[in-house]
C-alpha cells in the first residue's frame, strides 16, 4: 500500500526573477514498512526532494507538481493543497525528518530534555500533558545512556552518536507515519554508524514506519533500502528494488557510483572515477600495484613510548584534578615512501598523535624522531625546517582555507614563510603549476574558496602542502566529507603524488575500507592506546584483538555486480 506518491514535482529558485531550475520532474512512491532509498552526489536534489514533500522551502523558491499524496489509516491528503498553518501541524505529526548535522540542528544553548519536550508542546492541544517522564522513556528507547544525563545535558556535552540518537528521539516523539533520515550516519565513525543504522530498522519494525533515507554511499543504502532511487543534476535517472540497482545497474551514473566504492576484495591501482562512465570511453591502461618491502629499511619516524595528557578540571589552587591520556604510551615507525593507516573510532587519540607529530601541540613524555634527529627542543630555524618537511592535510576543506583570501594567495603563502623563490613572478608561475597538477584551471587562482566546491576545495589544500615540496605529508580524515565519487578522485591524486614526489603518509580515516586501499600498513587505535599493527591484508584477514574484529565487520559492504 503506497504511504507517499509524488509525481512531476520539479523546483527552481528565483533571483532577480530569474528561474534556475534545480529538480526536474521527480515521481517516486514510498510503501507502509518500507524504506526507500535516495542516493546521488552533493548537488543531485536528494534534501531538495524531501524538503519539497514537506514544503520546507525558502520565500524564492517555486515548487510545482501533478500531486504529492500522503495517505494513512484511510485518509488521503494533498500536501500541495495545505496552508500553512496546517503543513505546520502535519510535520511532525505524519512526517518527521532527522537532519544531516545534529550539531546544527539542536540549540547549543537549550539542554537536550527541553528541546524534546518542544516536540510535544507544540503538537499537543494540552500543555500541561508534556512531561519529563516521557522525554526520559524515549531517551531509553533510543538506547542513550544515562537517559537522565542526556536530558540535563547540553548538546556540547554529548558525542557525535549521542547527539544523533536525541536527534532521533526528537523524530519519533510523536510516532510519524514516515520518517526521513537525511545523511544521519555522514561523519560518524564506523561503528557508531552501524549502531544507529540498527536503531532505525528496530524502531522501523517497532512502529511500522515508512523510511526515507538519504545517503550518498551505496553501501549504506544497500543495507537499508527496500527500493532505491537514483538522481543525478535534479534528475532521477533510476528507480527500482534494491537488489536489482545494486545487482544490475542500467544508467551509467550508478555504475560510476558503485565502481567509485574501494572495494575491500581488491586493490587496483586507480580507482575508478565518475566520468569513467559518463563520458565516452577512452583506451585506460592499468598498472600492477607492486607491495614493496618497505620495512627493512630504516624508519623515517620513530615514535617511542609517547604519552599526551589533557588537563580537563582544577582546584582552586591549580592543582590537577582530573586529567585525560589521550595518547598512552604508543611506540610506532613510519618507513620511507609507505603509507600507514591509522584507524579508530572519534576520541580514540588519532588526530592528538597527528598534531604531535607536526609539533603543533607538546607532549607529556616519549620520543619523536623524524630521519634520525629528535624533535624534541628543537630551535625555531629547525622547527621551520621541520615544517616544510612534514604537511598535513586536514578534514574540513570549508575551514581549512581562509574565506578572505583567493586560492591562490592559499598556496603561495606556505611558500612565502618558507622563502620559496624570489619573487611574485615565480610562486605564481609554481602556484598555476600547482592547480593544473590537482586537476583545477589556472584560472582558479583568482578565485575564492566560496566559489569552489567541497571536492575542489581539498584538491587546493593538497595544492598548499605539495607547495613546500614536503617529504611526508598527514592526510587526517581527509576526503570523509566528500561525496564517495569525489573520493575516488582525491584518492587517485594522492598515490599519483605520492609515486611522482616520493612521498611518505599517515593517512587517518573512520572509513576502514578507504584505510585499506591506501594504506600498506595499519595501525588500530582506542582510548589512547596501539591496539595493533599489521600490514593491511593481514590485519583485514587475521585481526587480533575483538575491537579490531568489531571495526572490521561494522564496514558497509554491497556484492559487486
Amino acid at each position: 500500500m503506497k504511504i507517499l506518491d509524488v509525481k512531476n514535482l520539479s523546483l527552481s529558485f528565483y533571483n532577480n526573477n530569474q528561474p534556475t531550475q534545480v529538480l526536474k520532474n521527480i515521481s517516486f512512491t514510498l510503501d507502509q514498512g518500507q524504506t526507500l532509498g535516495i542516493v546521488g552526489e552533493s548537488g543531485s536534489g536528494k534534501s531538495l526532494t524531501v524538503l519539497s514533500v514537506l514544503k520546507l522551502l525558502p520565500s524564492n523558491a517555486k515548487l510545482s507538481a501533478d500531486n504529492i499524496l500522503f495517505t494513512n489509516n484511510g485518509l488521503e491528503t494533498n500536501l500541495l493543497n495545505l496552508e500553512e498553518n496546517e503543513i505546520l501541524n502535519f510535520r511532525g505529526c505524519n512526517i518527521s525528518m532527522i537532519f544531516q548535522e545534529p550539531m546544527t540542528s539542536l540549540n547549543p544553548s537549550i539542554k537536550c530534555g527541553k528541546q524534546v519536550e518542544e516536540v510535544f508542546y507544540i503538537h499537543q492541544t494540552n500543555k500541561n500533558s508534556v512531561s519529563k517522564s516521557k522525554v526520559i522513556e524515549l531517551f531509553e528507547e533510543v538506547m542513550l545512556p544515562d537517559p537522565l544525563r542526556i536530558y540535563n545535558s547540553y548538546p556540547h556535552q554529548l558525542s557525535g552518536g549521542q547527539k544523533q540518537r536525541v536527534m532521533i528521539a526528537m523524530a519519533i516523539a510523536l510516532k510519524p507515519a514516515i520518517l526521513i533520515a537525511d545523511e544521519p550516519t555522514t561523519a560518524l565513525d564506523v561503528t557508531v554508524q552501524k549502531s544507529i543504522l540498527d536503531l532505525l530498522k528496530q524502531i522501523q519494525e517497532k512502529y511500522q514506519m515508512s523510511i526515507i533515507f538519504i545517503s550518498h554511499d551505496l553501501g549504506i543504502i544497500s543495507q537499508m533500502a527496500d527500493n532505491i532511487m537514483v538522481m543525478y543534476r535534479g534528475e532521477l535517472v533510476e528507480f527500482g528494488q534494491a537488489d536489482q540497482i545494486i545487482k544490475n545497474p542500467n544508467h551509467a551514473y550508478t555504475k560510476g557510483l558503485l565502481k567509485c566504492r574501494p572495494n575491500l576484495k581488491l586493490k587496483p591501482y586507480r580507482l575508478h572515477i565518475l566520468s569513467d562512465f559518463t563520458n565516452p570511453p577512452r583506451e585506460k591502461k592499468e598498472k600492477p600495484v607492486i607491495v614493496e618491502n618497505l620495512i627493512q629499511k630504516d624508519p623515517l619516524l620513530r615514535v617511542q613510548n609517547l604519552t599526551k595528557r589533557f588537563i580537563i578540571e582544577t582546584s582552586f589552587f591549580g592543582k590537577t584534578n582530573k586529567e585525560l591520556i589521550a595518547v598512552d604510551d604508543i611506540s610506532f615507525e613510519v618507513f620511507k615512501g609507505e603509507t600507514l593507516g591509522l584507524v579508530g573510532e572519534s576520541g580514540s587519540g588519532k588526530s592528538t598523535l597527528s598534531r604531535i607529530i607536526t609539533q603543533l601541540i607538546n607532549y607529556n613524555s616519549g620520543l619523536i624522531e623524524y630521519n634520525g634527529v629528535s624533535l624534541q627542543n628543537l630551535s625555531k630555524k629547525e622547527l621551520k625546517e621541520f615544517h616544510k618537511k612534514v604537511q598535513i592535510i586536514f578534514q574540513d576543506p570549508y575551514s581549512s582555507l581562509n574565506p578572505k583570501i583567493t586560492a591562490g594567495e592559499a598556496i603561495m603563502e606556505p611558500m612565502i614563510v618558507h622563502g620559496i623563490y624570489s619573487s611574485f613572478r615565480e610562486r605564481e608561475k609554481e602556484t598555476k603549476r600547482l592547480l593544473e597538477k590537482v586537476r583545477l584551471s589556472p584560472n582558479s587562482f583568482n578565485k575564492y574558496p566560496h566559489e569552489f566546491s567541497g571536492g575542489q576545495r581539498q584538491r587546493i589544500v593538497i595544492a598548499r602542502a605539495l607547495a613546500v615540496k614536503p617529504e611526508f605529508i598527514i592526510c587526517d580524515e581527509s576526503v570523509s566529507a566528500l561525496d564517495v565519487s569525489v573520493q575516488a578522485e582525491i584518492l587517485n591524486l594522492l598515490n599519483d603524488f605520492k609515486e611522482e614526489f616520493n612521498l611518505t603518509y599517515i593517512f587517518i580515516s573512520h572509513d576502514l575500507a578507504i584505510v585499506k586501499y591506501m594504506s600498506d600498513r595499519i595501525m588500530v587505535l582506542k582510548n589512547g592506546e596501539l591496539i595493533e599493527i599489521n600490514e593491511t591484508d593481514k590485519l583485514y584477514s587475521s585481526p587480533v584483538s575483538e575491537y579490531t574484529k568489531n571495526l572490521i565487520s561494522s564496514i558497509p559492504n554491497i556484492a559487486q555486480y
